[in-house]
């Protein structure tokens, strides 16, 4: 286990950059002391956040640039002009070992393509993907993966996600076997196209699965609690992600009309107040800010660029704990074990393929709207 984890933070990105990435950090030290940091970005404009924050200052190294990528910025764009960027340099830092872990706000396609680029994936992976952990009603939260860094994907890369997965749920859940699920159009075996069903048949035929595989689920049920680990293609899970989204604004925003329409909802408002707080804190995105792009040989964490002060500590909770407990090891373990497996014969290939170090893949394609 990493003592002391260093987390470089992109200080520039997201909506608010300074203020908000800086008082995140501030709140994340408070509590996790142990937490070091690498504050990249305007060294004048951070040096008057730390100014009111002596224990951050204290726990911090500055490193100076004034260069940032906007937000509109295509990946490919990024990749040419923001290499002395905030963004770049963070990543850079978990490259060169300055950091544990790096944290941005800022925009998801660039921060992937660099990502990418500089950590390259790891041996037996061909394609990073993006996770998140997201409410249930169930007793733990649920990761879903991919979230929109690859819009198309095969076997091999649902069986490695599932992997990956397994792994993160296993680290911020506290879960032995991760209960490990592909989404789908329907439960029977026959249901969905050829990659979903070629993968849930490498998946049930390998003996020695570090998480239990559940099967196919449908989208209806990802919330319900009855598994740990939901995995898709990158488009499929983003269009998923981006209509629970919507969906939990809509109920917001009904019961906000609901209990103002008149006297009497204004006094039912008010007696269902301690059941409605339950029910912001449950749905509230900055309670699980931070999604991370598992597959690299390093750590690197997105918080939506509309996170506050919270949302951004959150990401930064993420980024420790999966530095902490060392998730790049615990996936190459995995795969490791599915490879060696004797009776996997035949399916380690399928499952590893030879995604050593590969920068391929696509690396520019739709990515979630974090």
């Amino acid at each position: 286990m990493t003592q002391q984890p260093r987390i470089a933070i992109d200080a520039m990105g997201g909506d608010e950059g300074v203020r908000v990435m800086i008082a995140g950090a501030a709140l994340a030290l408070e509590r996790h002391a142990d937490l070091r940091f690498l504050l990249i970005g305007d060294e004048e404009v951070i040096g008057a956040a730390l100014a009111e924050r002596p224990a951050l200052k204290a726990a911090s190294e500055v490193q100076h640039t004034t260069v940032v990528v906007a937000g509109t910025e295509k990946p490919s764009q990024a990749l040419r002009t923001g290499r002395g960027s905030s963004m770049a340099l963070a990543v850079d830092a978990v490259k060169t070992g300055r950091a544990s872990a790096a944290v941005s706000a800022g925009n998801t396609g660039a921060l992937m393509a660099m990502a990418k680029l500089a950590l390259r994936t790891m041996p037996g992976i061909d394609r990073p993907a993006l996770a998140a952990l997201l409410p249930t009603l169930g007793d733990n939260d649920m990761v879903m993966l991919d979230l929109g860094a690859n819009t198309e994907c095969d076997a091999r890369n649902l069986v490695q996600f599932s992997i990956m997965g397994a792994a993160y749920s296993h680290i911020m859940m506290d879960l032995p076997a991760p209960r490990v699920s592909l989404l789908n159009i329907g439960t029977e075996e026959l249901k969905g196209r050829d990659e979903i069903r070629e993968a849930a048949a490498l998946l049930r035929a390998s003996p020695n699965l570090p998480f239990t595989f559940t099967g196919f689920i449908e989208s209806d049920k990802i919330f319900a609690g009855g598994t740990d680990v939901v995995v898709s293609d990158g488009f499929t899970g983003n269009v998923a992600l981006k209509t629970v989204e919507g969906t939990a604004r809509m109920v917001s925003e009904v019961l906000r009309r609901a209990f103002t329409s008149s006297i009497r909802s204004k006094a039912g408002f008010l007696l269902s107040k301690p059941a409605l707080h339950i029910l912001k804190v449950h749905l509230d995105p900055n309670n699980h800010n931070g999604a991370v792009f598992l597959g690299l040989n390093g750590i690197v964490v997105k918080s939506h660029g509309s996170a506050d002060d919270k949302g951004v500590a959150n990401a930064i909770h993420v980024a420790a704990r999966l530095a902490e407990d060392d998730v790049t090891r615990q996936i190459a373990e995995s795969l490791a074990r599915i490879a060696d497996a004797p009776a996997a014969a035949g399916v380690a290939g399928g499952v590893t393929g030879n995604g050593a170090g590969s920068a391929g893949g696509n690396v520019t394609g739709s990515v979630a709207g974090q």
